[in-house]
This record gives C-alpha cells, structure tokens and sequence, in this order.
C-alpha cells in the first residue's frame, strides 16, 4: 500500500506529507484546493511525463516521494526490481522524483537512479490510477488479452508456458527458412563474405588462450631486466660465505647441540633444520630460474606481431580468441547449409511441419481454457453491471482467431486468440467495442464493474479513482460507494470524490483545503475526526452553507454505510 506521500514545490503546493491507511481513503475538498495536485504526484511518481509547469512559481525544482510497503513477498515488483538491480528490504520501495524548472527530471527508486521508463514499469506495478476520462487498460483493446488471462489464472499460464517453448522454436526454424529462400544473388554475396571470413580465421591457426599466452610471455619478455635483477640478488643473499643460508645453517648447528636437553629445544632444532633444507632447495630453483632466463628480441618482435594479428580478428570477429573459435565453427556451419541450400530447406520445412502441429494443440488448449474462463467472467461482469443498476447492459468478451491474408492461423508468443471486450448497453442495440460505446455516468459504472472483479487478479498495491462517480446520483450513487467499498478490501483504494454517499463509505477522510499566506496560495490535507466528518459530508450535500438538516443526513449516510460495511 501507499503508506507516505511527500509533496515539496509542487504546483500550489509549497510542503505537504500525508499519511495513507489501508481500506478506503477519500480526498474532499472545495474545487481547485488542489486534490487532484495530490493525485497528479502519485501519477508522477509511477512514470507519467512531467513538464517544468509542475514546479512551483519561483522556485528552482519540484521533489515528489513515495512510501510503499509491501505485505506479499510474491509479489512481481520483487522480480522486476531484482532485473533492474534495485534493492529491496523489509518490503519497503520508496520512488522519488525531483523535477527542474528547466523540465529535467531525475528518478530514483530505493536510492538507485533510474530513467523515467524503470520508473513507470515499477510504478505500474504498484499504483492503478483511473480517472474520470482515462479509463486506461480496460478501455484498450491491446490490453484485454492480458487482463482475460490474468483473470484465468495458473491454469491459462502453465499452458502459456507450454505454448511459448514450442512457440520459439517455430519461430527460430521460420527464420531460417525465410533466410534460406532469399534470392540467389543475396545468398551468392552472403556466401563469399561468410567463406572470405573463415580463410581470414583459419590462416591464423589460432590456438585456444593464445592471446592470454602471448601477453604475459611480452610481459616477461620485457621486464627481461628487472627479473634477472631480483633473480640474482635473490640467490646471492641466499648462497656464498657469510650470506643467508650461512647463517641459518649455523643457528642449525647450535640449535642440534642442545636438542638433546628438553623436548622444546629437539622441536626448535627440528623446525630450523626444516627451514634450512627448504631455503635450500628453493635458492636451487631460483638458480634454475636463472640459468634458464634468455632475453630474445626476435621472439619479442614476432610476440608482438602475433598480439597485433589477434587484435585485429578481435575486432571483427570476437572479443577473446575462444569467441573468434567459436564464430568460425557458427559461420562454417552457415556456409554448409547455404552450399546444401535445397537439402537444408526440406529438412527445415519437415522439422516445421512437425514443430507446427504440436503448436496448433497447444494453440487450441489456450483458445479453450480462455473462452472457458471468458464465459464465467462475463457472469460476473453482469452480476457487478446488475449491483450498479445497469442490469440491461450486455457484456461479452469476442475472442476471434489471428489469421494472415492466406487466412492461416497467425500464431504470436501468447497465441493465436484476438480479444476485445464488448458492451451494450441498451436493449435491442447491438454488441459494440467497448472503447466505442457509452459515456459519463455509464462509463463509470462500466469501468468500475471491471475494476471491481480484475483488481482482485492484478496484483496492484494501490488503486487511485479521481472523479469516477462524476455524472451519477440517488440510488447509484449509493451502489457505487459500495463498489469502491468493496475493491479497497482487496487493495488500499484513494478516491477523490463529489459525492456524499461515497465519502461516507470511507475508512479514512482527509479534507483538502487552500489558504493564501503572503500573498501566496497553500494546500493542506487533514485528517478528519468523526464530527469533522458529519460536516463536511452536510457541506457536499448541502453546498456552501450546512444546516442541521443537511448534518442530520450526513448523520443518516454515516449510519448507512456503517450498516453496509457490516
């Protein structure tokens, strides 16, 4: 859920923190105090574009952040973070967005910068907002699909499963295919580039780590001098009268003198006596070292040479000599398949055929789990559209197959199913898009009938309505103060609203108010308690002035959404 809101130089507001709870907050307030400000924040920070308009007049830049916290440890934001290296603990995602006067903004989630792209994919993730003429998502046909199949759930996705692996595979052998059946001329071209380049790689004879080889035998190679330096000192300190090994070899003899006295004087003799051999048999090796160093500037010139060679196939071919190996063997295997073109095709189009059919059965088990699930959806649609008084309107979802101007089937990675929900919503008049059909206070009650049943399948920590019930009155408004009710038990729901019977309904009612100070306009949010409550519930009754009439229907609401609520 959305648990803190900060807000500094934005807009008409100068510094604000609000404080969110779970169930339903609703936002109230005189027009133009600045509550769809607080939304546009919200909006801001899950990635909406900004302009420098948003920063307060006079001031240099505008800061938004968010708190949300997280009670699922499942849910996907914990997945798209970790791809986009982004910590999260405690279940805690704080997004926070500064904007310039100039217009530049600069985004961050948990600390970690990121461009304003991450932070709508992460905000979408975490915050829903619907206003009262962006209907997003479900007003969109490209999205049905989706939202169909997140409602059909672990069965429809374990076919998706299924479905996608052969699904890459046809894709893979239609792409060779397709690049086998090109023309003669552009195939000829590729062919002599592809052999022009494995002679260049087979000329080299390349070795595997050649060119890790190479460069540390250089690099001895040139410090031939100060390795025959350390060598030599090394072994003088050790070997001649009066040098190291002198020395250790007569603190041995000593040692051996007294080893017979006591156990701890045999241990010390024992330790030097193997200190001594082992210096020893290492100022050998040093010797040895020593005797085999040879300085050879031909072989250094010709190291040198075959370093450059190398270099030069890296920068065509791979970064390191095993990818240049491995080019070679992928551009060999090329150069076969196209010299034995029409033995390769029929291969492929068999290998297809086959890849094709178990594709068509998994096609059609996805076609069936989703019209299955289609059908239950479109019961519940009805029954939520009934709730709202609109028990005339007729939903369906129309699920048609893809197909090409040949009119095959037209398979893509999530099927080959076209879905777009339809509407209507008088008798008698036919079934039509639903980003076609109705307006104002239908739109609203379509849309929240929709939100109602795929909020509990989305996973969205906040749902945001500003102004949705705008159009509606009497017996709907009430229905659909307890519709908003509703889907803030499966999620925290913030709605800014006009209507009486909707803020009755709330968990939380925080009253937005402006002031001039200075000369300058400020927003405020309060809390309300619940006699602050029954008077601003009488005000959007009654308008400007609250009578004892209207507190006494603000009375009567409160009690009648107490009694809904139970």
């Amino acid at each position: 859920m959305l648990a803190e809101l900060s807000i500094k130089n934005f807009a008409i507001i100068e510094s604000l923190t609000v404080s969110f709870e779970k169930g339903l907050t609703v936002l109230t307030g005189e027009t133009g105090a600045g509550k769809s400000i607080i939304i546009d924040a919200i909006h801001l920070l899950a990635g909406a574009r900004g302009s420098s308009e948003f920063v307060r007049y006079g001031e240099k830049r505008a800061e938004l952040e968010a708190l949300f916290l997280l009670d699922e440890d499942q849910h996907p934001v914990y997945e798209r973070c970790e791809e986009f290296g982004i910590d999260v603990s405690d279940g805690m995602i704080i997004l926070r967005r500064d904007m310039s006067s100039s217009g530049k903004s600069i985004c961050r989630i948990n600390g970690k910068l990121v461009t304003i792209a991450v932070l709508r994919e992460i905000g979408q993730l975490l915050v829903d907002i619907h206003g009262q003429h962006d209907n997003q998502e479900l007003m969109n046909e490209e999205n049905h699909l989706s939202l169909l199949d997140q409602y059909s759930g672990k069965e429809v996705k374990s076919a998706l499963i299924a479905y996608l692996e052969l699904y890459q595979r046809y894709d893979g052998l239609k792409r060779k295919i397709i690049q086998l059946s090109e023309n003669e001329q552009e195939m000829a071209h590729r062919l002599d580039l592809l052999q022009f380049q494995l002679e260049e790689i087979e000329n080299a004879e390349l070795q595997p780590k050649e060119d890790e080889l190479l460069q540390e035998e250089k690099h001895q190679i040139s410090n031939y001098e100060k390795i025959y330096d350390s060598l030599n000192n090394s072994y003088n300190s050790l070997h001649g009268e009066q040098r190291g090994l002198d020395w250790v070899g007569l603190a041995m003899s000593h040692l051996e003198n007294v080893s017979h006295i006591n156990i701890k004087l045999k241990e010390l003799s024992e330790t030097i006596s193997n200190a001594f051999y082992m210096i020893e048999d290492l100022s050998y090796e040093v010797r040895n070292e020593l005797d085999s160093l040879e300085f050879d500037p031909e072989r250094l010139n010709y190291v040198e040479s075959r370093l450059n060679e190398i270099n030069h196939l890296k920068r065509k071919y791979g970064q390191s000599v095993e990818e240049i190996l491995t080019y070679s063997a992928k551009i060999e295997e090329e150069i076969d398949t196209i010299q034995n073109k029409d033995s390769h095709l029929t291969k492929l189009q068999k290998e297809l055929e086959s890849v094709l059919e178990d594709l068509s059965v998994e096609a059609k088990n996805i076609s069936a789990i989703r019209r299955k699930h289609a059908k239950v959806l479109i019961d519940e649609i009805h029954q939520e559209l009934k709730e709202l008084y609109m028990e005339k309107t007729s939903f369906d979802v129309n699920i048609d197959e893809r197909r090409t101007p040949s009119h095959e089937l037209k398979y893509s990675s999530n099927g080959v199913d076209e879905i777009e929900f339809y509407i209507s919503t008088n008798p008698g008049e036919p079934l039509k898009p639903l980003s076609k059909t109705a307006s104002g206070g239908e739109l609203s009650r379509i849309m929240l009938a929709m939100k109602s049943i795929f909020s509990q399948h989305q996973g969205i920590t906040s749902i945001i309505f500003d102004e949705v019930d705008t159009g509606v009155s009497g017996r709907v408004a009430q229905a659909i103060a307890e519709k908003i009710y509703r889907v803030s038990s499966g999620s925290q729901v913030l709605c800014i609203t006009h209507l009486p019977q909707v803020a009755a309904m709330a968990d939380t009612h925080l009253y937005i108010a402006k002031e001039t100070k200075a000369g300058r306009t400020k927003t405020s949010v309060k809390p309300l308690n619940e006699e602050e409550k029954i008077k601003e519930i009488g005000r959007m009754i009654a308008g400007v002035e609250v009578t004892e009439l209207s507190k006494e229907h603000a009375k009567e609401l409160l009690s009648l959404a107490h009694t809904a609520k139970r």
